[in-house]
């Protein structure tokens, strides 16, 4: 049996845990041993409920990336250095103020900034925090979600690297905006990123998108959703999850009958504590009270281990208000979704054949929203922002008049329902325990061979 880490991009929401845990659950089931490493409070809580370990770098900096509050940074000033740790903290926040909107580009945030790409000391010690982990662990494999870090790691100690994709990070996909011409997307530094490789006696890569592909490359969804314009493309389908254990509780199991069950899931409020950010959801939020106080449906709200913010407090009497539920069962509850546009919200909608009205809060997460308007299995409401992507607005008349759309209209039901049953014929998490299973053990083939 094999030891694997799964390594994620170190982000303070569930989207890329989400499609990493099934994955995670499927390998525990067939005999290997997995850890993970992620550094943000919300899915540590998530990570350890599973029953996982949850390994991290010994790098005080990586802390920061997932929470660059007050609160992180005190807790980093804890442990030393502080000059370096200010001096890369406003890094961090100027990056965090450089979004633009989604009608601008393909990035709200320059990977560059956000990454810390070009800050030579940070990245230096972020990798060899990282090659120390992985030799400390004894992994056999990286199984990676966007941690460009790990990446280099494990290359550098010729691990194999299996990399579970978002088809729109594929260098030879789309890109986020598909739909209409746009400006040439930014380039991303990779000459420190190369030069670490090189100096370890590994070969450069040609642009950032080629460091996340793996030796194996597993690619969520389907064509229909996720097209890349390459013939050897392994796709796995929806990786959902939700916790074995969890429950409805019942206030959500004894919701009648007679009026529909909308679920609305906000997203992150914040990035970066009270500072505003091109990422951020709030709106979600702001807009469906406002919509949704007067309608005759039965609302749920969840946050993602969130708390309300008292500005919202009391909720509307329609509302019902749980920070967490376990998702899957909560889609098969709700006729109609509301959400911000990430890939794991929508992916969960669409999986279970439930319609979807989705405000999306950045570009990658109106890339998935006009996937799922592509195959009408939903509608979108577009915010309006200031030129940094900040400050969004949603009309409430638009989108309480798209809810009762999708709500009264039978094809958005009969399309998510067909989109269900296609993504289900490629196997999701049993699928892709398979192909790794399955790689390595070619991988062992060929090492005994060569040793002859």
């Amino acid at each position: 049996m094999s030891k694997f880490l799964i390594t994620v991009g170190p982000t303070n929401d569930f989207g890329l845990l989400t499609r990493s845990l099934p994955i995670a659950r499927e390998l525990k089931n067939r005999g290997h041993e997995v850890a993970f490493c992620h550094p943000a409070s919300g899915p540590q809580i998530v990570i350890a409920e599973e029953g996982f370990q949850n390994l991290l770098p010994d790098e005080p900096l990586y802390y920061l990336l997932p929470d660059p509050t007050m609160r992180g940074l005190c807790r980093v000033l804890a442990k030393g250095r502080p000059l370096r740790t200010l001096k890369v903290m406003a890094g961090i926040m100027r990056a965090a103020s450089k979004g633009r909107s989604c009608k601008e580009n393909t990035e709200d945030f320059s990977l560059d900034d956000f990454l810390l790409l070009t800050d030579e000391e940070f990245t230096r010690a972020h990798v060899a925090s990282f090659i120390k982990m992985i030799k400390s662990y004894k992994a056999d494999a990286i199984v990676d979600n966007f941690s460009p870090w790990a990446c280099i790691a494990a290359r550098i100690l010729k691990k194999p690297v299996i990399v579970v994709l978002q088809s729109q990070a594929h260098p030879q996909s789309p890109g986020l905006i598909w739909w209409k011409d746009h400006p040439a997307d930014p380039q991303i530094s990779i000459s420190i990123l190369n030069d670490i490789l090189t100096q370890h006696g590994s070969p450069p890569i040609k642009g950032f998108f080629d460091l996340m592909l793996g030796d194996l490359t597993l690619v969520v969804g389907m064509p229909e959703l996720d097209p890349i314009a390459a013939d050897d493309v392994n796709y796995i389908g929806a990786i959902l999850w939700q916790n074995q254990r969890a429950r409805l509780s019942e206030a959500i199991t004894k919701l009648g009958t007679d009026r529909p069950v909308v679920w609305i899931y906000t997203g992150r409020f914040r990035y970066a504590g009270s500072r505003q950010t091109s990422a951020d959801s709030e709106v979600v939020l702001q807009s469906s009270v406002k919509a949704l106080a007067k309608e005759n449906l039965q609302v749920v709200l969840t946050t993602g281990h969130q708390d309300l913010p008292k500005a919202y407090s009391p909720l509307p009497p329609n509302f019902h208000f749980e920070p967490f539920v376990p998702g899957l069962d909560m889609a098969r509850r709700s006729d109609l979704m509301i959400h911000h546009g990430g890939y794991g919200s929508c992916q969960t909608g669409l999986y279970m054949g439930i319609p979807q009205v989705i405000i999306p809060t950045m570009s990658e997460r109106e890339s998935n929203a006009r996937r799922v308007l592509q195959q009408g299995a939903g509608e979108i409401v577009l915010p309006t922002s200031d030129p940094s992507g900040t400050n969004k607005k949603v009309d409430a008349s638009e989108l309480a008049a798209k809810v009762r759309k999708v709500l009264s209209t039978p094809s958005y039901k009969e399309n998510a329902l067909r989109v269900s049953a296609k993504l289900r014929e490629y196997g999701g998490a049993p699928k892709a325990a398979q192909l790794i299973e399955e790689y390595l053990a070619q991988k062992h083939v060929a090492s005994e061979k060569g040793k002859v």
